[in-house]
C-alpha cells in the first residue's frame, strides 16, 4: 500500500485528498476543503492564488505522511514571473472581462477557420491564447520571464521546479493536437513568445521534490516527491471514467461546467466540427477530449448565491415536482459567463423566447436542470455524428453526480443509460497517474477497472418521452 496526495483546484473550492491504493484497493478520503472565492479589485477580477497555496500547504499538513503529490486544476488561466521567478501580481480569472472583442483581433490576423484547423480549439473567450492578446501591452508582461499555468505555478512554489505540463496547456489554444506540440506558426504570427512558457512535462514524469520550507510548514519527512499528472482536471476526470474494456462511451464532467463530448484517439479538425464549437484537448495516453463546454452547475450556483444559500436538498426536492421542459435556456450561452443577477437573466432569456418566465426558485431550478440535460444531450449526439463514434452509454462524474435529479434528466434527455460516479472523479485521476508512477496501476484501462471494482457508482435508465426533449431542442432553435 501507498498513500499519496491529490490537491484538487476546483473553480469554487480547493481539496487535499489523500488515497491509499495497493492490488485491487483504492480508498479515498479528504483531508483538508477550502474556499476559492476570487476577488473584485478596480483592475477586475482576479485569483488570489495566495490563499489557494495557503490552502494546500494546510491540506498537506492535515494529509499527513504521503508518497507522492500531484496538482491538478482549471484550465487556461496562469501566473507571470519577473526574472527573480517571482508572482507579478494575482492571475486574472478567466470571468474577466479583458478578452472582451478580443477574439476578432486575433482572427483579422489568423482566421477563425485557419485557428482551429491547426489548435483545434474550439472558441472561448477566455483562451489563454485571447488572453495573452489582451495583455499585450501590459507592464506584467513586459517584465515576466515566466508564464505559468495555475498548477504549474503552485508545483513551482512546492518544489522550485518549472515545467508546463501538457492536457493542461492544450486548453491554451497555443498547441497543436496532432504533434501534441506547441504550435510555432500560429504563436509566431500573433506575437506570442513561447519561450514564456516552461518545458513541457507529460502526466507521469517527476515535477521535482518538496522544499525544505513546504517539508517545515507540513510537517512532512522528505524526500516527498511532486508528480505531473494530468493537470487540467478535466484530463484528470475522464481518466476517472469507469468504463470497461471496449465500451462504447460518452462522458459528461459536472461541476461548475459540463464538459460532454467522447475520448477519441484523434482530434476531429473539421469545419463542421468547429462551426459545432467543439475542442480536441490533449488526455492521458495519446488520447484527444473532444467535447463541448457547457455552463453547467455554475448557473444554479450563482441562483443559490443571490438567494441566500437555501437547502440545496430541499430546493431539488421542490424542483423535481415542477413540471418537465416548461421553459429552457441554451446552457452553453456565453451570456450566463459572468457572476451576478443569474436569477434575472434565466427569466429574460425565457421571455425573450417567448416561453413561460419561471418565477420561483423551485421553477428556476427545474429550469436550469432541463436545459442543462438537453445541452448535454445536443452535445453528446453532435459529438457522436461529427466523430463518427457511437455511444451505448454516459458516464457522469464529477461533483453533478450527487444530483440525482440533474443524472435522471440527463438519461432521459439523451435516451441512453448514465452510470454516475465517481463523485471525486478528477481527485482520482490524479491519484491514478501517481500510482501508476510507482507501478501499481498499469495503463488508462486497468486504472478504470480498479475504480469499477473500488467506487460506487449509481445507474439510471432513460425515461419519459423522448419527443418532449426535441420539442424542448426545437424551441431553443426557434429562439
Amino acid at each position: 500500500m501507498k498513500s499519496y496526495g491529490a490537491v484538487d483546484l476546483g473553480a469554487s473550492s480547493g481539496r487535499v485528498m489523500v488515497a491509499r491504493v495497493g492490488p485491487d484497493r483504492l480508498e479515498l478520503t479528504e483531508a483538508h476543503r477550502f474556499p476559492n472565492r476570487p476577488v473584485r479589485v478596480p483592475e477586475g477580477l482576479r485569483w488570489d492564488v495566495l490563499a489557494l497555496y495557503a490552502g494546500v500547504l494546510a491540506g498537506l499538513r492535515a494529509a499527513g505522511q504521503v508518497d507522492s503529490v500531484g496538482i491538478d486544476s482549471w484550465a487556461v488561466d496562469y501566473g507571470l514571473l519577473d526574472a527573480d521567478g517571482a508572482l507579478l501580481g494575482n492571475p486574472v480569472h478567466y470571468r474577466d472581462s479583458r478578452t472582451e472583442g478580443v477574439a476578432e483581433k486575433v482572427w483579422a490576423t489568423v482566421p477563425a477557420e485557419e485557428l482551429y484547423a491547426a489548435t483545434g480549439l474550439q472558441y472561448a473567450p477566455f483562451n489563454t491564447l485571447y488572453q495573452l492578446t489582451a495583455a499585450r501591452a501590459s507592464v506584467q508582461l513586459h517584465y515576466a520571464e515566466r508564464l505559468l499555468l495555475v498548477p504549474d505555478l503552485l508545483t513551482y512554489w512546492l518544489t522550485g521546479e518549472q515545467g508546463t505540463e501538457l492536457t493542461n496547456a492544450s486548453t491554451t489554444q497555443l498547441i497543436d493536437p496532432r504533434t501534441r506540440d506547441w504550435a510555432h506558426d500560429i504563436a509566431s504570427r500573433l506575437g506570442i513568445d513561447l519561450g514564456l512558457f516552461a518545458p513541457l512535462r507529460q502526466p507521469g514524469e517527476p515535477a521535482g521534490v518538496l522544499r525544505d520550507e513546504v517539508l517545515q510548514e507540513t510537517g512532512l519527512s522528505g524526500p516527498v516527491p511532486v508528480t505531473a499528472v494530468g493537470s487540467h482536471d478535466t484530463a484528470s476526470a475522464v481518466a476517472a471514467v469507469p468504463a470497461g474494456g471496449g465500451e462504447r462511451f460518452a462522458y459528461i464532467c459536472t461541476g461548475t461546467w459540463s464538459l460532454a463530448g467522447l475520448e477519441l484517439d484523434a482530434p476531429v479538425l473539421t469545419e463542421e466540427s468547429r462551426a459545432a464549437n467543439f475542442t480536441n484537448e490533449l488526455g492521458l495516453d495519446g488520447t484527444v477530449r473532444y467535447l463541448r463546454n457547457i455552463m453547467g452547475l455554475w448557473l444554479l450556483q450563482e441562483c443559490v448565491r443571490a438567494w441566500g444559500d437555501p437547502d440545496l436538498g430541499g430546493l431539488l426536492l421542490d424542483a423535481s415536482e415542477v413540471p418537465a421542459l416548461r421553459s429552457v435556456v441554451d446552457a452553453g450561452d456565453a451570456t450566463f459567463l459572468a457572476p451576478g443577477r443569474m436569477p434575472e437573466r434565466i427569466a429574460e432569456a425565457c421571455r425573450t423566447s417567448g416561453q413561460p418566465v419561471p418565477g420561483s426558485p423551485a421553477e428556476i431550478t427545474r429550469c436550469i436542470l432541463d436545459s442543462l440535460a438537453l445541452a448535454h444531450r445536443r452535445a453528446i449526439r453532435d459529438a457522436e455524428r461529427l466523430a463518427d463514434h457511437p455511444v451505448d452509454v454516459v458516464h457522469v462524474v464529477g461533483g453533478g453526480t450527487r444530483n440525482a435529479l440533474l443524472c435522471q434528466l440527463t438519461a432521459d434527455a439523451c435516451g441512453l443509460p448514465v452510470v454516475a460516479g465517481p463523485g471525486e472523479a478528477a481527485a482520482l485521476g490524479n491519484v491514478l497517474v501517481q500510482a501508476r508512477s510507482h507501478g501499481l496501476v498499469g495503463d488508462l484501462a486497468d486504472g478504470r477497472r480498479l475504480l469499477t471494482r473500488t467506487q460506487p457508482l449509481t445507474r439510471y435508465e432513460p425515461r419519459g418521452d423522448a419527443a418532449r426533449w426535441s420539442e424542448a431542442e426545437a424551441r431553443l432553435v426557434r429562439g
